[in-house]
């Protein structure tokens, strides 16, 4: 006959166990705990990027009111806008001389 103090023993160690194993895959164990981990860092990451992005488009739009230049540079480069004495001569690429 086993003795009431090991089958005690063996019992403790099963839920110590059985205890251990919840902790680490349990719905709140230590898995989860990593995935929210690298979730908060993905998060932290992309909010530091959408900060630099802000802080660039700000800068845009104060060279936008406050600087005529760079509104001419932005218009001539984006909406292909001509000064009043420019002249626009096209090219062909490719073409035969005549």
């Amino acid at each position: 006959m086993i003795p009431k103090k090991n089958i005690l023993l063996a019992v403790a160690i099963a839920v110590l166990f059985l205890l251990l194993m919840f902790i680490l895959f349990g719905e709140s164990g230590l898995s989860d705990l990593n995935r929210l981990k690298a979730e908060r860092d993905g998060l932290l990451k992309k909010n530091t990027e959408l900060i630099q992005k802000n802080l660039s488009l700000y800068r845009e739009i104060e060279r936008l009111k406050n600087d005529p230049e760079y509104v001419e540079n932005v218009a001539r480069k984006e909406l292909g806008v001509i000064g009043k004495d420019e002249v626009v001569i096209k090219v062909k690429k490719g073409g035969k001389a005549k």
